[in-house]
């Protein structure tokens, strides 16, 4: 009688495949397996301990962060990979797995609830947006109290100021941001965050007393061969931040463009004291960008000294981003 053996790590020969008993599991090479587990481990470390993944070089780490909760189609391809091969690695699928609804499952539920004084939208309105009256229409359709507008440009800017002049009498904007109110304005100015104008503040009156109110449109950021290039935004963020620490009203809300999800790092020193009306209000993940198919939220409503009571995103208008929209409780 012959017998034929392979080293421990060799591949399976088709006469291998054929003599396997029916119904049994495919063990995988020890090093192939090792591989799997070992991919399996570090993704659930990943998930569950974001905070302390690497930022240099390149900023990965906001990067990792502003793509968190798109690890989740990691996991199946790798489960596929495995009971494909019936291997009992698959077993190890339940780590990562148990990471990522450890970390997402409270932002898949519904967390509005009824009531609310007021509702705010802001929506970066793209500069070269070609129906801006289309736009505008489909704002005042929100039935929003207040509007916050992003990345108006010298072309654009006038007809929005006609268009939604009707029904919102009150109206400050400068440079490529402003606001429009259902309410009474005051105080309202731009902030000095960059050289050029990408933020303003006015104090909105309401039956419920002053809301501070803050419209941003941080820079951009680019994903290139040297990393995350988002340090100009990290840099005005900061500034930005400064000046919500020494803003006194007892009710502020910021919100606009930020160029980055509230899991990423860098933006920690604009949204610590803030709370995210989406994470606390919304339905889901609420991504904004791209409007054809947002796989991330950059486009946010933050609050202080008010609470949300629902959060969502608008129909798509000819913009690249998404609008948001936040119903905000202003009752101490």
């Amino acid at each position: 009688m012959t017998t034929t053996t392979h080293p421990a790590n060799a591949p399976e020969t088709e006469r291998d495949v054929e003599s396997r008993p029916p119904g049994s599991v495919r063990v995988w090479p020890r090093g192939t397996a090792a591989a799997l587990c070992a991919a399996l481990l570090a993704l659930a470390v990943a998930l569950a301990g974001h905070g302390g993944l690497p930022d240099l070089p390149g900023h990965l780490g906001s990067l990792a962060e502003t793509l968190l909760p798109w690890t989740a189609l990691a996991i199946p391809a790798l489960g596929v990979l495995a009971l494909l091969r019936r291997s009992r690695t698959a077993a190890a699928l339940v780590l990562p797995v148990v990471a990522w609804l450890t970390v997402f499952a409270g932002t898949l539920t519904d967390k509005s609830s009824p009531g609310g004084d007021l509702t705010v939208v802001s929506h970066n309105v793209n500069q070269a947006n070609t129906d801006p009256q289309g736009t505008a229409r489909s704002l005042i359709a929100s039935g929003a109290d207040i509007v916050a507008l992003e990345e108006l440009s010298p072309d654009t800017a006038p007809a929005y100021e006609r268009a939604l002049a009707a029904s919102y009498p009150h109206h400050f904007s400068q440079g490529t941001v402003g606001l429009w109110s259902t309410r009474p304005l005051r105080d309202a100015r731009a902030l000095p965050i960059m050289p050029w104008t990408r933020a303003m503040r006015a104090t909105v009156d309401t039956p419920e007393g002053p809301l501070a109110v803050y419209v941003v449109h941080l820079p951009s950021v680019r994903v290139g061969p040297t990393g995350f290039d988002s340090g100009t935004r990290n840099d005005v963020a900061g500034v930005l931040a400064g000046i919500l620490r020494a803003e006194r009203s007892p009710r502020t809300v910021v919100m606009g463009d930020f160029n980055g999800s509230t899991d990423d790092r860098a933006l920690r020193p604009l949204t610590a004291g803030m709370v995210s009306a989406q994470s606390t209000s919304g339905d889901g993940f609420g991504f904004t960008w791209p409007s054809r198919f947002p796989v991330v939220r950059i486009d946010q409503i933050l609050l202080r000294g008010a609470k949300a009571t629902a959060s969502w995103t608008l129909p798509a208008t000819a913009s690249d981003h998404l609008p948001v929209a936040a119903r905000i409780d202003l009752t101490p």
